[in-house]
């Protein structure tokens, strides 16, 4: 709930217009939520790995669910009283921007939800808790588009990294939560239909292939550049193209998408003049690591080890990034969008065309028919536009890292981009933390 008592804010469209509206001071919380906050509050999370969450699905049985079930009420509400803490321990002013006031008012609400809900103890019990656990889980699926645009306003009360401690610690808080009930909730599936999907161990496709979600994320991003920019280039994957791994698919999903889509904007920004002239390709290699002595070319690919690492690496040729630009590359909310053509960091106001109502975090990315379809996919939040959220970059990097993989960007100034993707192979990453 919001308070009726008026704040004046102002919201930073651009500088030559101001516009001032009406905010409201959140509520504070009711005495109920109060207390239950102050419990959880004071237990930190358990130090869950994946390999604990993954065990339950070894076999998959009614007990196994149940524990399930018991981790999901035991960690959800310890999470969400974390970021509902943090969410009030903003600047007030901050505090009182709709959007992040919305995201406070959400996280609320499920903490309720989870905290007050009783205890599972059968297998009839936890298909009504999942159903409602899988509509919470839908429901939120916009919040980072909703906190990306509040921060985007209010960044000029908060310095860059603040906002970049804050957001990172949120994001990392919502992978871990989401992670948490959707695996539940596909075990909750897997048991109900033991003959569905046969290679995944809940949410983890124990073989998943590379190149098929590149074909699928690079199809996907063409149609947005056809409809953004009038072109989109090809896309060429050499490499180990028969490759296999152990990895979270909507994981992959949105981190590919999101390098493909800055790809493949910036060779068509760079290239294309609306006469036929051929855009270069994007070319995507995918690699598993060195063979053991024994071991080499077709042999490695096809042998029953799985590779510790995969690396993907994305090259092309859209003019690489300008050295001003590059210590901001993974900030929050900079786009180069509309700007490959100025070395310099560019006023809002210079965005133009495609890009106008969609700049950093801009509204056509938040409540759009578009962007609402896509984002009941998963963790894909911000993938209805081509460019303009600013989040891309800094959350694709947060997902490669969360189960000790990484994301570089090499910059050849004039020229194009590599961006190189390293991932761990889930199997072999039981220990890491959730």
């Amino acid at each position: 709930m919001l308070s009726r008592r008026p704040v004046h804010c102002f919201r930073p469209w651009s500088r030559k217009f101001i516009s001032s509206y009406l905010c409201r001071t959140p509520e504070p919380a009711s005495p109920e939520l109060a207390q239950l906050l102050a419990t959880h509050a004071q237990h930190a999370p358990q130090p869950l790995t994946l390999g604990s969450l993954l065990s339950l699905g070894r076999p998959l049985t009614s007990e196994s669910i149940l524990a399930s079930a018991q981790i999901v009420q035991t960690e959800m509400p310890r999470r969400l009283a974390m970021r509902i803490r943090s969410l009030e321990g903003l600047p007030f002013i901050v505090g009182t921007n709709p959007h992040i006031a919305r995201i406070l008012e959400g996280f609320r609400k499920n903490f309720l939800w989870s905290a007050s809900y009783p205890p599972i103890t059968n297998i009839e019990e936890n298909s009504v808790f999942t159903s409602q656990l899988e509509n919470l889980v839908r429901d939120h699926a916009n919040d980072i588009p909703t906190i990306a645009k509040g921060f985007q306003e209010c960044q000029r009360y908060m310095s860059a990294e603040a906002i970049s401690s804050f957001l990172d610690a949120a994001i990392r808080n919502r992978i871990a939560v989401r992670l948490i009930a959707e695996q539940h909730v596909a075990l909750t599936h897997a048991l109900n239909n033991p003959d569905g999907l046969q290679d995944h161990l809940g949410v983890i496709d124990m073989n998943l292939s590379p190149v098929k979600m590149l074909k699928m994320c690079a199809s996907f991003v063409a149609e947005l550049c056809e409809a953004s920019l009038g072109a989109s280039p090809s896309l060429i994957i050499d490499g180990h193209t028969e490759a296999r791994f152990a990895y979270v698919p909507v994981h992959l999903e949105y981190v590919v998408t999101e390098l493909l889509k800055n790809a493949f904007r910036a060779t068509v920004e760079r290239h294309h003049s609306g006469s036929s002239t051929s855009l270069p390709p994007v070319q995507v290699t995918v690699s598993l690591p060195s063979a053991p002595p024994s071991m080499s070319g077709l042999a490695q690919i096809t042998s029953p080890t799985r590779p510790r690492m995969l690396h993907i690496r994305i090259r092309d040729r859209g003019g690489g990034v300008a050295p001003v630009h590059i210590p901001h590359i993974f900030a929050y909310s900079f786009t180069t969008a509309g700007r490959n053509a100025v070395h310099a960091l560019a006023d809002e106001d210079e965005l133009d065309g495609p890009y106008a109502a969609q700049h950093v975090g801009g509204g056509a990315a938040v409540g759009s028919d578009l962007f609402g379809e896509i984002a009941g996919k998963g963790v894909q939040t911000g993938m209805g536009t081509i460019a303009g959220l600013g989040f891309g970059l800094p959350m694709s990097r947060l997902y490669a890292q969360y189960f000790g993989g990484s994301l570089e960007l090499f910059s050849l100034d004039g020229w194009g981009c590599d961006v190189l993707l390293k991932l761990r192979c889930l199997d072999h990453a039981e220990d890491a933390e959730i």
